[in-house]
């Protein structure tokens, strides 16, 4: 079967130990890849569990949509919140 070389970016920390985890089970950063990407195209879908962000569900967002439209309505004030 023909190689193809693939390009693409990754966090160099997430690089690093996934390096590391790599080397320990005896394999190469190439070959976890290549397992992802037949594991991917055989079941034709992620091989593992995706979660999301809660705050980005379509729940959420109508929600603070409401919110927003109650606040212009009555005249509210926009508080920003500094999470650092």
């Amino acid at each position: 079967m023909e190689k193809v070389v693939v390009n693409f970016r990754i966090d160099k920390d997430t690089k690093k130990e996934m390096e590391k985890i790599c080397e320990d089970i005896g394999i190469s950063i190439g070959t976890a890849f290549n397992i992802f990407a037949k594991k991917f195209t055989r079941e034709r879908r992620m091989p593992f569990e995706l979660d999301s962000d809660p705050f980005y569900s379509p729940k959420n967002i109508e929600r603070l949509k409401k919110s927003i439209e109650q606040m212009e309505k009555t005249g509210g004030t926009v508080h920003e919140v500094d999470y650092d």
